[in-house]
């Protein structure tokens, strides 16, 4: 079965399988059948890729609120298994809003596109055979699953820096919660805007210890999962 997927001039996004028309409207029809968007099934596929790499691909999703260290964390781990011979990429928060995301603010629909444009994005780099590290507050759980569930299975690990908010403020690494608490920042993680924690999270981590330390139980999860074997 062989999946269309179109998208008009007006927004509208069609998904239809070939020789179906489904529940489409007139205009939806329109642009699925003008477009003639065919999947195509590639020679080389996700497993030989991850042959070449000697490891899996793979999406290590970062959460918590601003200033628990997701950033850093990403940061280290990524430094560490690139010295293992890891092929790797980190997507961050701010820098995807410089190019991909620039467009989008901060309300709630905004932070959705802005995830699901990122969950795209780390979906074909897991096909690239890549172990990719997203570090993004990502507050709803709603979206958090829509990643896991637009990946193959065993593919999204979700983990949950959990650091308290009093301790993320005290950090106040970009001077957001000083902002926030003036007034002068509005719809902010943990303040004016709701924070989603994970329920079962793949790892959790308790963001006030050390960074080598919870690097190691990182990289001990990537082991015990086979993404890595070095």
């Amino acid at each position: 079965m062989r999946w269309c997927v179109a998208t008009s001039r007006i927004g509208v996004r069609a998904i239809c399988w070939e020789g179906s028309s489904m529940a489409l409207s007139s205009e939806e029809k329109r642009y699925a059948s003008d477009a003639n968007i065919v999947w195509h099934d590639h020679l080389v596929a996700r497993s030989d890729r991850e042959r070449l790499h000697r490891h899996q691909g793979a999406v290590v999703w970062f959460t918590g609120l601003s200033g628990s260290g997701k950033s850093t964390l990403a940061g280290q781990l990524e430094q560490r298994l690139h010295q293992l011979g890891v092929s790797t990429y980190l997507l961050d928060g701010d820098n995807v809003r410089h190019g991909l995301c620039r467009d989008l603010g901060f309300s709630d629909a905004d932070r959705r596109e802005n995830i699901r444009r990122v969950g795209e994005v780390a979906s074909l780099m897991v096909d690239a055979g890549l172990v990719v590290l997203t570090s993004f507050i990502s507050p709803h759980r709603a979206e958090r699953q829509m990643v896991r569930e637009s990946l193959p299975e065993g593919k999204f690990i979700e983990v949950f820096v959990d650091t308290p908010l009093a301790v993320c403020e005290a950090r106040d690494p970009k001077g957001l919660y000083k902002k926030a608490r003036a007034g002068l920042l509005t719809n902010f993680t943990g303040i004016d805007a709701v924070y989603e924690p994970p329920q079962t999270p793949d790892l959790r981590l308790e963001g006030e210890q050390l960074v080598t330390n919870l690097t190691d139980q990182l990289l001990d999860l990537l082991h015990s999962r086979a993404i890595i074997k070095v």
